[in-house]
């Protein structure tokens, strides 16, 4: 028994010493994973709020480097090389550090990432990239510090960062097209399938190239499709209208909307209607 009561003390005394309070932190961690085009983006950072101080021109002076953000430093990551505001960069992480201004800001993307806060002694040969952005009043506050990437299109973005009343946005490019294109160089001279010449003519179409590639790859596509479904059809109309053959579009249309009633996809029979409509077939 006495050994029973000895073992249960020790038990007890051990979790005692063990256990750890719990409490949220004052600037919580935040992880956003972004694809922009083909390239990852993956951004690393700690958000401290507003708590009723002033922010900039305040707790942080203009014209100082800042961390941009708590704790440890903001880092983003490119998994291809990238153009920042005009400079490109290789792939990798950066720290982001900024300098606030009352109009404009400056931003830094700095190649050593393991500091707390800003450096102790700034490098500028560790600077792969600024920026200097316009900073913009908004008219509402915003409590807690943010950042996203937004005006996502295949080949470029923005990095946004609002805080307080403050908003600027740092743009960047990746290299889609370079990788598209060699993409589809590689399966059209392999054996390509019916997706393959698909998808290349799809994004001739969307990034406003050679509308006739598009055109003949759209059509080989179909012909090596048993039944082609009604999108298919729809994005071989809208191929054939911009490159000039209207009646050719107008008959794909007219088979995308019997295909898409056929299978019950209303959106779709809108669409061929209003395109129906702009061709002058309805």
């Amino acid at each position: 028994m006495k050994k029973l009561i000895l073992f249960t003390l020790a038990t007890v005394a051990s979790f005692t010493i063990s256990a750890q309070v719990a409490t949220p932190q004052a600037s919580p961690a935040s992880k956003l994973e972004q694809k922009v085009g083909l390239t990852d983006v993956t951004l690393e950072y700690s958000r401290p709020s507003v708590k009723g101080r002033q922010i900039f021109g305040g707790l942080e002076s203009y014209d100082k480097i800042w961390r941009t953000g708590a704790n440890k430093n903001t880092i983003i990551t490119f998994s291809d090389d990238v153009t920042v505001a005009g400079t490109d960069i290789k792939a990798g992480a950066y720290a982001i550090f900024t300098k606030p201004g009352k109009k404009t800001w400056d931003v830094y993307f700095y190649t050593d990432t393991e500091n707390w806060g800003a450096p102790k002694e700034w490098d500028d040969s560790k600077v792969a990239a600024k920026a200097t952005v316009e900073a913009f009043e908004v008219p509402f506050n915003v409590e807690t510090f943010t950042i996203d990437i937004n005006q996502i299109t295949n080949s470029s973005a923005a990095i946004e960062i609002i805080w307080e009343k403050t908003y600027i946005a740092i743009p960047f490019e990746v290299p889609t097209d370079k990788k598209v294109l060699a993409s589809i160089n590689d399966a059209l001279n392999g054996t390509p399938t019916a997706q393959d010449y698909y998808k290349s003519a799809e994004y001739y179409l969307e990034e406003d190239k050679d509308i006739k590639q598009a055109k003949e790859w759209i059509d080989k596509s179909i012909s090596m499709t048993e039944k082609p479904a009604f999108w298919q059809l729809r994005k071989q109309s809208l191929i054939y209208a911009k490159a000039g053959d209207k009646k050719g579009a107008i008959e794909l249309a007219k088979k995308s909307m019997a295909a898409a009633k056929e299978a019950g996809n209303a959106q779709y029979v809108k669409f061929n209607e209003d395109s129906l409509k702009e061709w002058g077939a309805m």
